[in-house]
């Protein structure tokens, strides 16, 4: 073997143990009751192979997840709120980065210079005036509430506006003008196409944010039973206990989508994040 081989193994394999490290201890707590959880750091130790009880592992928490709570709506409620925003923001910032990329019009410098303004705006200076806005629209205490908002990222434009510019050669839409197309066919089955690496991309790490997302679901949701699977795991406590193994077991259950999301689109989402796509 290569020395060079030899030292990326002795850089991998420490860090693939670190990353996988924190699931391992995930799922053991998942299987542990609540006596358990805080006498042994992993496994329970007893009288068993390897000296460790196998028998006091249970499945119990999981049953109770799924019996008990409202697990499955809370499922329900994030995989919708998720998938909707991802594919409506993703279709938007990619015809808008589009727009600011490969078309010309009247104000095109100042609406790309707004767009930068907007991404070093923090997120929770939006908090109350969005929640204002969502008042008077009535849209409080509903999904639209959440998905409406989440649609039009600047980040998102930006980002499509970079990969356009470096994956979409203006040619190749002359050729497609030429041609006849309309701008709307021309978008649509020239420049889409060449973008699908950072649809890929982008499209997984707005799952990810939706799905994650904590704070807002609790400013503009009212109702318990419309929260999504972060704040309805984070409300499994009691007010004077906390049951960790059936939080551990909720955490464990929400992370499996979005780890078989990541599984299929990961060869997708690398080349979107490595196809010079913040090249300006």
């Amino acid at each position: 073997m290569k020395p060079r081989a030899i030292a990326t193994y002795c850089i991998v394999v420490p860090a693939c143990i670190v990353i996988a490290l924190p699931l391992v201890w995930l799922l053991i707590a998942s299987l542990k009751s609540s006596e358990d959880f805080f006498t042994s750091p992993f496994l329970p130790r007893g009288d068993g192979f390897l000296g460790i009880a196998w028998d006091r592992l249970t499945l119990d928490n999981f049953r109770n997840l799924l019996s008990k709570t409202g697990f499955a709506r809370s499922l329900l409620a994030s995989s919708l709120l998720a998938s909707v925003t991802a594919t409506l923001a993703t279709l938007i910032c990619a015809a808008a980065g589009y727009a600011l990329a490969r078309l010309h019009f009247r104000g095109k410098r100042g609406v790309t210079w707004l767009v930068l303004a907007c991404l070093i705006i923090p997120g929770p200076l939006l908090l109350s005036p969005g929640f204002q806005v969502l008042y008077h629209l009535s849209l409080l205490d509903t999904f639209m509430g959440l998905i409406l908002p989440a649609i039009g990222p600047a980040f998102g434009v930006y980002l499509f506006r970079q990969a356009t510019v470096s994956s979409v050669p203006p040619e190749l839409l002359e050729a497609a003008r030429m041609d006849g197309c309309s701008e709307f066919r021309i978008f649509w089955r020239v420049a889409l196409p060449l973008l699908q690496p950072m649809i890929a991309a982008f499209m997984l790490i707005t799952f990810l944010s939706v799905w994650n997302n904590f704070i807002n679901p609790q400013v503009v949701l009212q109702s318990a039973e419309k929260f999504p699977l972060a704040v309805m795991i984070a409300q499994l406590k009691d007010v004077y206990s906390q049951d960790y193994g059936l939080m551990m077991a909720g955490t464990m259950l929400s992370i499996l989508p979005v780890a078989g999301l990541f599984m299929l689109l990961q060869r997708d989402f690398v080349a979107g994040l490595t196809s010079g796509a913040v090249k300006g």
